[in-house]
């Protein structure tokens, strides 16, 4: 097989400047400054724009990401969906600290989130499991997340079995729930010319409020 050459994949850039973010219009709260950019994501024809990469860490400090979709936020964090017998489940069994990452690159932004994680409650999982389609509800029950499936035929096999026991309605899988990452630290980068992006943190303090910092891009 024939790799594409180094040197052809380094000459790959694109230089920003679609956007500026400065001390003149940040808001001094993270939550409403994410809830601005978000807003604004949802009307940039992104094919997932509550799509985020989620980052845990085992107990032998390896870490993992894979992508996720958001599913709702509030003054108590940021909720997400997902079996718990998983590898991230696992892993945030273990340890209850992870990231989220948003990336827009039609807005030259993303977006770093970093807290613990916490189960949310049997009936707030179950109201949205039950607003999901019925195939989607059935295949939270099929799939044994992260283990290893021999064929997809065996998953298809256990998806139709599944219909013949729950025709119409599907309870909630007591595997699979939602998770609330309770933000501690917010990162909001904007991409600018030359590589001299604009970067600002948010770190909660003791008493309650953020401190804010701008980064060295």
């Amino acid at each position: 097989m024939e790799y594409m050459k180094n040197e052809d994949i380094s000459a790959i850039r694109h230089d920003y400047g679609k956007y500026k973010f400065d001390e003149s219009n940040i808001n001094p709260d993270p939550l409403e400054q994410f809830s601005k950019w978000f807003n604004e994501a949802l009307s940039g024809d992104f094919v997932d724009p509550n799509a985020f990469a989620l980052s845990t860490v085992s107990e032998q400090g390896r870490p993992s990401s894979r992508i996720l979709l958001i599913k709702g936020f509030d003054s108590r964090g940021f909720i997400f969906y997902t079996n718990y017998e998983s590898r991230k489940g696992g892993e945030l069994l273990k340890n209850p600290y992870a990231s989220m990452l948003f990336f827009w690159d039609k807005f030259e932004r993303q977006v770093r989130i970093e807290g613990k994680v916490l189960k949310l409650s049997a009936e707030e999982s179950d109201k949205y499991f039950q607003s999901r389609p019925y195939t989607s509800r059935l295949g939270a029950w099929a799939s044994e997340q992260s283990k290893v499936l021999k064929s997809r035929f065996t998953l298809v096999r256990k998806v139709a079995s599944l219909m013949l026991k729950y025709k119409t309605s599907v309870p909630l899988p007591p595997f699979w729930g939602g998770y609330l990452l309770v933000p501690d630290s917010f990162e909001f980068w904007q991409g600018r010319e030359s590589r001299l992006h604009d970067r600002f943190r948010y770190e909660l303090q003791s008493d309650g409020t953020w401190k804010i910092d701008r980064l060295y891009p």
